[in-house]
């Protein structure tokens, strides 16, 4: 996992694009609590890890204009999105965990992504309640925990935390691409894509590909489904 960037090397809020509506009024900072949130990315995806990120910070501190270009991860383009965690990260208590391919197989993806957001918020070491994207709360937390749908757009650090993990595995993701060229990762993020499934489908799955995603399709080379890769 990439260090933590300093502050100091961080991007100013004047970089970044124009502000669209967006969910989060700054002049409302006193009525969004200092809790922590909590999200996922790549629950749906056919290969590769959940990533999970757990965000604390308490709004009336947070820079106002960091603050009023939150959002849904999926409702941002990748250069905001790219130009707001760095500035999440200067500004915010950030922690990060994944669910293992290995281990969205051994347990399914829910389990696997329920793991990875209890690591995650006991990363941050705080005793801050939490606020969770979705309908599951996380089990094995000692502090309070709620689950909300549709959270990313209605508390602020789950919406931070939505964009910091979706920054950190699309990253990954180009990154193995090089590795595996043929599934398009580095445009499909892992999801069951045209291009993706024809790359199944001509060249058998990787080491990455959850068997339980992708099991009617070949191994690549005879690798066995169940078989660990130093990346899961």
């Amino acid at each position: 996992m990439a260090p933590r960037p300093k502050p100091a090397q961080a991007p100013s809020p004047k970089t970044l694009p124009p502000k669209t509506l967006r969910p989060f009024d700054p002049a409302r900072a006193a009525t969004y609590p200092a809790v922590i949130g909590c999200d996922e990315v790549g629950r749906g995806a056919l290969c590769g890890p959940v990533m999970v990120a757990a965000v604390w910070f308490d709004p009336l501190a947070f820079p106002a204009e960091i603050l009023a270009r939150l959002d849904d991860s999926k409702r941002l383009d990748r250069a905001t999105r790219e130009a707001l965690t760095p500035l999440i990260r200067a500004h915010a208590r950030v922690s990060l965990a994944a669910g293992s391919r290995a281990l969205v197989d051994r347990v399914n993806v829910r389990g696997a992504t329920l793991d990875a957001m209890r690591r995650a918020v006991a990363g941050l070491g705080l005793d801050a309640a939490v606020l969770v994207d979705g309908r599951d709360a996380i089990p094995g937390l000692v502090q309070p925990c709620r689950a909300v749908v549709g959270g990313d757009r209605l508390v602020p650090q789950i919406a931070a935390a939505s964009i910091v993990a979706k920054t950190c595995r699309d990253d990954l993701m180009r990154r193995l691409a090089l590795r595996h060229p043929a599934y398009a990762w580095e445009r499909n993020a892992g999801y069951g894509t045209a291009a993706h499934l024809a790359g199944l489908t001509a060249q058998g799955r990787s080491p990455h590909h959850r068997v339980s995603f992708t099991g009617r399709f070949a191994a690549v080379g005879g690798v066995s489904g169940s078989s660990r890769s130093s990346n899961d």
